[in-house]
């Protein structure tokens, strides 16, 4: 069963996770704009079209980031459990977002709303940190997932993606995982088998 978190203790969480520090009252005032939202699996916190208000933090679950083109799903990312995920150019411009969230299993998500982070930030330094802290990690994740792909052949994508997110080899469905790693799923299954004969 979902369960929703108290959002002071989902706050002190994500400022853990960031190595941020917020004094007791900033970390009760972050608290208090946290959106806590419960989904069943298909729902769309973000459909297509639709200003990106928040950066939201999984507690439970699994979301696909993807956009459409020519009719054909392409899978943008995967999120889990105290991953951050955004349509990120909607959300920092306020503007309607061609990128689709949407919950592959029943999900527990907490929105960090654009105006309420970006007014908090405006009142102090500690804020000021938890945006950049907030930034830095999309940023850092998304460079070195940008890398991996202009770089690595598909077998070292497969092996970084089982290395650092083994959660999203485990329980993504194999066709979303070819699409992140931008190969076809015959060659997903090619590599998948010769790591297996590799290994056993």
């Amino acid at each position: 069963m979902l369960k929703i978190d108290n959002t002071r203790d989902v706050a002190r969480n994500i400022c853990r996770s960031l190595d941020v520090s917020l004094s007791p009252e900033h970390l009760k005032q972050f608290a208090a704009i946290l959106e806590p939202q419960k989904l069943i699996r298909g729902k769309s916190p973000v459909a297509e079209g639709d200003v990106c208000r928040c950066i939201y933090y999984m507690t439970y679950g699994l979301v696909l980031q993807y956009y459409k083109r020519d009719g054909v799903t392409i899978t943008e990312g995967l999120a889990h459990e105290g991953d951050f995920v955004v349509c990120t150019e909607s959300f920092f411009l306020q503007e309607p977002s061609a990128v689709i969230l949407t919950t592959i299993e029943p999900s527990v998500l907490y929105g960090i709303p654009h105006d309420e982070l970006f007014q908090l930030a405006s009142t102090s330094f500690e804020f000021c940190q938890l945006v950049f802290a907030i930034e830095q990690r999309m940023l850092i994740q998304a460079k070195r997932w940008a890398d991996a792909i202009r770089f690595d052949s598909a077998k070292e994508r497969y092996m970084r993606l089982m290395r650092e997110n083994p959660e999203i080899v485990r329980r993504a469905p194999l066709h979303h995982i070819a699409s992140l790693l931008q190969i076809t799923p015959e060659t997903l299954s090619r590599v998948r088998n010769q790591i297996n004969m590799e290994l056993y």
